[in-house]
């Protein structure tokens, strides 16, 4: 099977920069309106329209209709770990980056990727797993030790009740912006559910930028030796 000319279409609609900024913007695994990610795009809602009808049409978007607002997300975990793929090829061989924006700076450090942590924070949490032997690196797939297990049941999180239907249940991915990896799939999901059920993050509201709030501060200090810089922290009435 020839399977150039599939890879070529794909490409051919990642690579727009239009559709490229919108694909962008549903990372963070929020739905958005066409209105929306037409202004983020800086293009027309009707240009707009036309590119979200060729992205869902290829199956890398999904439409869901609330009354009568239309919104997109991706489609499957699968798209987001294309588009975070290309992300990581494209800054691998160029100067480290280095955020110039606050709101720039706020997504280098921690930041809501699909459906899991990303960013400083998130590498943060995989060293120590690794470093305590909790998660055993792979090419493919990272395992979770016994004492991983342990250790996460005390963290609140029993493996055996996590729905792994379609997606690899733990891997490390390459942080695009940290070049180390962080903790993807199911477990990758899991633990930043886990820290928003704590109250340890919220996430930011015009970005997939996180914070960490007071609780969070002790919490990720107690529990993963993690000392949070001053730009995580979360501002009185964020």
């Amino acid at each position: 099977m020839n399977t150039a000319p599939l890879i070529a279409e794909i490409a051919a609609l990642v690579s727009h920069p239009a559709r490229a900024t919108m694909l962008t913007a549903l990372l963070d695994g929020r739905a958005l309106t066409a209105t929306k990610l037409a202004f983020a795009a800086r293009i027309t809602p009707q240009t707009a329209s036309t590119h979200l009808a060729k992205l869902t049409e290829a199956g890398l978007l999904t439409a869901l209709r609330d009354g009568r607002h239309r919104y997109f997300q991706l489609a499957s975990p699968k798209i987001f770990e294309m588009l975070d793929a290309i992300m990581a090829v494209a800054v691998e061989n160029r100067p480290r980056f280095r955020p110039l924006s606050r709101q720039a700076r706020e997504v280098s450090d921690a930041r809501i990727c699909y459906d899991h942590l990303a960013g400083r924070l998130s590498v943060d949490i995989a060293d120590f797993c690794i470093a305590h032997e909790y998660i055993l690196p792979s090419e493919r797939a990272a395992e979770i030790t016994p004492a991983g297990t342990r250790f996460l049941a005390e963290f609140g999180i029993d493996l055996a009740s996590l729905n792994a239907t379609g997606r690899e249940f733990c891997r490390l991915c390459l942080d695009w912006t940290e070049r180390r990896a962080h903790i993807a799939g199911v477990l990758g999901a899991a633990l930043t559910k886990r820290c928003f059920d704590l109250g340890w993050i919220e996430q930011t509201k015009h970005s997939g930028a996180v914070i960490v709030t007071p609780p969070g501060q002790r919490g990720f200090l107690e529990t993963f030796g993690i000392g949070v810089p001053e730009e995580m922290k979360a501002e009185p009435n964020v």
